[in-house]
């Protein structure tokens, strides 16, 4: 068995391969496999979407790749493999994404739209590019040795509104709250990206990495 990061052309896969290669190694979990065969993810231990740019280019690139978000979806939705979805890889989680006057749906994991950021700030830019204070909202296993406070890295000028408030896992301030990670049974998302966030970043991949939902 394996973790499955799943490439179809729209991730940043070297930063993200580097750093689940270093904490599956570390922890001497199950290896690490970039893939687009959807043969491979239906045998995946676990799988992380990562994603960057826009939520329909996204959507769109995964769906040329015939058979792998069906392959996704079956060992997710019906096998209950742990899922992390990176960025707009989270997005995707969402019922649909509003942007740039598209509507394109989502996988509609988590309920809730996924919409432009307006900081109440106009000193404030958009995107939110940087480093940003964790606030967790909710105790979840991926935040294990991570406290609200702790740092991590966005790029993103969109961000996920989900329905249900009990699927809002951390947030931040960017002229209002911002979603920064979102989760229900196994499956969880961040917006911001681990593989950039340093020790908080690397401590949430091995949290992931052991997550047994």
């Amino acid at each position: 068995m394996t973790t499955v990061i799943v490439d179809y052309n729209s991730g940043n896969i070297h930063s993200a391969e580097k750093s689940f290669q270093r904490m599956a190694t570390e922890l001497g979990t199950a290896p690490v496999v970039v893939t687009s065969d959807p043969g491979v993810v239906r045998r995946a231990d676990r799988i992380v979407l990562p994603g960057v740019g826009a939520f329909t280019d996204c959507r769109q690139g995964l769906a040329c790749y015939d058979g792998l978000f069906e392959a996704i979806e079956e060992r997710v939705i019906k096998g209950g493999a742990p899922f992390l979805g990176i960025c707009v890889g989270m997005q995707m989680m969402a019922t649909i994404g509003r942007e740039h006057g598209h509507e394109t749906a989502g996988f509609d994991w988590i309920g809730g739209e996924v919409v432009e950021m307006t900081p109440d700030d106009p000193a404030l830019k958009v995107p939110h590019m940087g480093w940003n204070e964790l606030e967790i909202r909710q105790d979840h296993a991926l935040f294990d040795g991570i406290s609200s406070g702790d740092h991590a890295y966005f790029v993103h000028s969109y961000h996920l509104s989900p329905e249900n408030p009990d699927h809002l896992l951390a947030e931040v301030d960017y002229g209002g709250p911002i979603t920064a990670a979102v989760g229900r049974d196994n499956m969880v998302g961040t917006q911001f990206h681990p593989e950039k966030s340093q020790k908080t970043g690397l401590r949430l991949i091995g949290n992931f990495l052991k997550w047994t939902p």
